[in-house]
C-alpha cells in the first residue's frame, strides 16, 4: 500500500494517535492499525471502512477529544485522557440499571401519558449514575424557582445571580465548590467567572450576568476569548435563570455551535428543563453525553441546510424536479436566487455572508 502524504499539521496528529496506540498495545489494549490512524490523521474523519471499522467506531470519543486537544496544540495529549476515554466506547465499569417506563417518569416527575404505559410499555435501560443525576438536576430545578423568581423581581445584580448559579452548579449539577469549580479564573489579563474541572482537566468556562439581562453575542465572545486561549471546548452562558451550552471546535476559523438552550422560568415543563440541564452535570458531561445534542444541532442548524439546499447537487435534483412535476425548464442559477431572495429569512443570508468574511470565527446561527 502506498504511504499516505501528510502535511506538518496531520504529520502532528499522526504522531499523537501513534503514541497513543504504542501505550495502548504495551497495556494489552487492541489499537487500531497504523494505516487507519494515518488516514484519520490526513482527513480528522475518525472513520474508516472495511476490516478494522468496529473498532474504529469503539475508540472514536478517544481519538475525537485528542484529535481536538492536538488542535489547541495539547502536546501528548493521551496522557491527560478522561478516565472514560481510556476504555472503548462501549465499555461500562458496571451494567446498566432496567428501570421501568413508569420509574422514569417518576425520576422526571412527569406521569405517564396512559396508565397502561407503567405496565404494557417495555423497560427502559438507564445506568444508575444516570438516573441519581436526573433526580438531582430535578429537584434542584424544583428547589430554585422561586429564589430565581425572587431574583428577577428584585432585579438583582450579577454578584446576587453568581450566588445561586454557585447553588445550582454544586446542588444540581454535582460539582465540588472546592476541587471541581475555580472563579475569577484568570486568561491573559482577564478573568472568567468560573472555570470548570473534571478529573483536573479544565472543560469548561462559565460567564454569569445579572439574572434581567438578555444575553447576547457580546457576552459569547467574552467567554470565546477565554476557550480559545485555553484551548477549552465548552463554553457556558447564564444569568441565573437562562442556561446556554457552545461547543467551541479550533481551527482557523475556530466554530461556535449552540448545543442547547433552557429557561429555567420558562414555559418548557419540568421534565423537559432536567433534560436539557442534565446535559451540564458533572456526570454527563464527564461521559459526554452532551456531544450527541451539540452534532446533531450543528448538523441541522439554518446555515448548514442552507448551504446544502444551494449545493450543485441538490440545485440539479431540484431543477430536474421542476421540469417533471410542470414541464418547465429552468437553471440551478435561477433557483438559487429565488430561494436566496424569496424564500429564505434575509437576517440568515445576511448572518451568513458575515460568517464567510470573517477570518477567524464562524459562530452558528443562534435557534431559539
Amino acid at each position: 500500500m502506498n504511504e499516505i502524504s501528510l502535511d506538518a499539521k496531520g504529520q502532528n496528529r499522526l504522531d499523537i494517535l501513534m503514541r497513543w496506540a504504542e501505550e495502548l498495545a504495551s497495556t494489552g489494549g487492541q489499537a487500531p492499525d497504523r494505516h487507519h490512524l494515518e488516514s484519520i490523521a490526513r482527513t480528522k474523519i475518525v472513520a474508516i471502512d472495511g476490516a478494522g471499522a468496529d473498532l474504529i467506531q469503539l475508540w472514536e470519543p478517544t481519538i475525537s477529544w485528542m484529535l481536538k486537544q492536538a488542535a489547541f496544540g495539547v502536546a501528548d495529549p493521551h496522557l491527560h485522557l478522561p478516565d472514560e476515554l481510556r476504555t472503548p466506547a462501549c465499555s461500562e465499569t458496571a451494567p446498566p440499571a432496567v428501570v421501568p417506563e413508569d420509574k422514569v417518569a417518576q425520576v422526571t416527575n412527569e406521569p405517564a401519558s396512559h396508565p397502561a404505559q407503567a405496565t404494557s410499555a417495555p423497560a427502559v435501560r438507564m445506568p444508575k449514575w444516570e438516573i441519581a443525576a436526573i433526580e438531582q438536576v430535578h429537584d434542584a430545578i424544583k428547589r430554585y424557582i422561586k429564589p430565581l423568581e425572587a431574583l428577577r423581581a428584585r432585579d438583582a445584580n450579577e454578584g446576587d445571580t453568581r450566588m445561586v448559579v454557585t447553588d445550582m452548579l454544586c446542588e444540581g449539577l454535582d460539582y465540588d465548590k472546592f476541587k471541581d469549580l475555580t472563579t475569577e479564573y484568570m486568561v491573559k489579563a482577564d478573568f472568567a467567572d468560573y472555570g470548570v474541572r473534571i478529573d483536573k482537566q479544565m472543560v469548561a468556562f462559565i460567564e454569569v450576568k445579572r439574572i434581567s439581562q438578555k444575553l447576547n453575542e457580546r457576552h459569547l465572545r467574552q467567554v470565546l476569548m477565554y476557550a480559545v486561549n485555553e484551548g477549552v471546548e465548552w463554553m457556558v452562558l447564564t444569568n441565573g435563570a437562562v442556561w446556554q451550552a457552545y461547543h467551541l471546535t479550533g481551527g482557523l476559523p475556530v466554530v461556535v455551535d449552540m448545543a442547547f438552550e433552557v429557561d429555567l422560568l420558562g414555559p418548557a415543563s419540568l421534565a423537559e428543563k432536567t433534560e436539557m440541564m442534565f446535559l451540564l452535570h458533572k456526570e454527563a458531561l464527564k461521559r459526554r453525553r452532551i456531544d450527541e445534542v451539540w452534532r446533531h444541532r450543528a448538523a441541522t442548524e439554518p446555515g448548514v441546510l442552507l448551504e446544502m439546499i444551494l449545493s450543485d447537487a441538490v440545485l440539479d435534483e431540484l431543477r430536474k424536479e421542476v421540469r417533471r412535476r410542470t414541464g418547465t425548464a429552468t437553471t440551478a442559477q435561477a433557483l438559487s436566487e429565488v430561494i436566496r431572495t424569496e424564500i429564505v429569512d434575509p437576517k440568515l443570508i445576511a448572518k451568513l455572508f458575515k460568517a464567510e468574511r470573517s477570518p477567524f470565527l464562524t459562530v452558528g446561527p443562534v435557534r431559539k
